[in-house]
């Protein structure tokens, strides 16, 4: 049996620490990156008999990628730096 403990932290309201057998890695990092799990104190899998603290893991994988320049961001980019040059321009 593979379950998850999610540990959130209210701050001076106490913890509450979240247990659901049913519930997924794929659904944690879901919940993590969707921001219905805030203030995470620790993320740990259980499986069997073992415990592994996986909260980076997690975290990295519910973190938002980072986008690279598509054409249309490269070409209005190109038009910029030529209106820039032409600013410079003696007159």
């Amino acid at each position: 049996m593979q379950y998850f403990v999610v540990m959130i932290d209210y701050g001076r309201r106490g913890r509450e620490a979240i247990v659901d057998p049913e519930l997924t890695r794929r659904e944690v990092v879901a919940r993590v990156a969707s921001g219905e799990y805030a203030n995470i104190s620790f993320i740990h899998e259980i499986a069997e008999s073992s415990v592994e603290d996986i909260t980076e893991d997690v975290l990295a994988e519910a973190a938002l990628p980072e986008l690279g320049l598509t054409g249309a961001d490269l070409q209005t980019n190109t038009f910029d730096h030529a209106r820039d040059l032409r600013k410079h321009e003696p007159v």
